[in-house]
């Protein structure tokens, strides 16, 4: 009877031990499953926080770029159209209004009016020019491209490729760099003639078409521009400003759909448009709205032309008020 009773408190021993092991297994699994659900529900809100605070950063982005864009070495240099103000990216300074070249009553179009516009590209070449190009050449189209000076064999390449294809070649400044630029009448007078003789000895081409970096109008040279528009008329230079702003200046400030809208919803008000469009780095949207764009205008009935010795000049300063 006493063996009986031992095997007994044993057999209930062990079970006893199955049990609790049972036990812990399960309050194992069950928190193991509850820190999985607490892990996952805080990975998701971290997720979402993310998510959120890249949205609202975007959005501010984007809020920013509607009153001013900034960079530092680079130009990004884009101006709002109608009364509002023209934006440059140079320490958030801005420049000063509007005042085109052409008066705004005689360059207003009426019903029956033909409207003329001139794409212009700034900034380039970048890696994106063989594809500005390339989507040109499929709607037989014709621009005219204000570069920058780049002395690898790929740009030298673009310089010729803008040429050969019968588009117009401009200059843009060698450096592109607001503080050397305008630093002194010197300074500007040795970026033009560098960017110019440079040009010449890529493409054969002698440039006589300039824009200014910021515009005609800007307010960040340490120099008057009325200086640097006589050293221009010294040079036969005729210099460009623009009129109708496609605003892709600054990465993701607007979609490809958007900038077609900005281009032909101001273009329809002018029967001259010089259209400042950009090809930099950032430019994708900018390649993709290319197609639509000049279907768009295309469909407006507008003529798409390259700038030459018959267009009509938009300067915010004139150059036939500066002696």
């Amino acid at each position: 009877m006493i063996t009986l009773g031992v095997f007994y408190m044993q057999d209930n021993d062990s079970e006893v031990l199955r049990n609790q092991r049972c036990r812990r297994k399960r309050i194992g699994r069950i928190k193991q499953a509850v820190l999985l659900l607490l892990g996952g529900w805080l990975l998701g809100s971290i997720l979402c926080i993310v998510m959120l605070f890249l949205r609202v950063s975007m959005l501010e982005e984007r809020i920013d770029n509607l009153v001013w864009i900034t960079s530092g070495e680079r130009e990004a240099d884009y101006q709002m159209t109608g009364n509002q103000m023209e934006e440059i990216p140079e320490e958030g300074e801005l420049v000063t209004p509007l005042a085109t070249g052409i008066a705004d009553m005689d360059n207003l179009a009426e019903e029956g009016d033909e409207h003329k516009v001139y794409l212009t590209f700034d900034d380039g070449p970048s890696e994106h020019t063989g594809k500005i190009l390339d989507q040109l050449a499929q709607y037989e189209v014709k621009a005219t491209f204000f570069v920058i000076g780049k002395e690898d064999e790929q740009s030298k390449a673009l310089y010729r490729r803008i040429v050969e294809e019968g588009h117009t070649l401009g200059m843009h400044s060698y450096s592109n760099k607001y503080n050397l630029i305008y630093q002194s009448e010197e300074a500007f007078q040795e970026d033009y003639q560098k960017l110019y003789d440079y040009l010449y000895e890529v493409t054969g081409v002698e440039c006589r078409y300039y824009r200014f970096p910021g515009g005609s109008s800007n307010q960040i040279s340490n120099v008057p521009m009325n200086r640097f528009i006589h050293f221009l008329n010294s040079e036969d230079t005729i210099y460009f400003d623009w009129n109708v702003s496609a605003g892709d200046a600054a990465a993701s400030a607007y979609s490809p759909e958007e900038i077609v809208e900005n281009v032909t919803s101001d273009v329809v008000k002018y029967k001259t448009s010089v259209v400042l469009l950009h090809d930099m780095e950032s430019s994708k949207a900018t390649v993709e709205a290319i197609g639509p764009l000049i279907q768009a205008l295309q469909d407006m009935d507008a003529r798409i032309l390259p700038i030459d010795a018959d267009t009509q000049v938009i300067q915010y300063v004139k150059a036939d008020s500066v002696e």
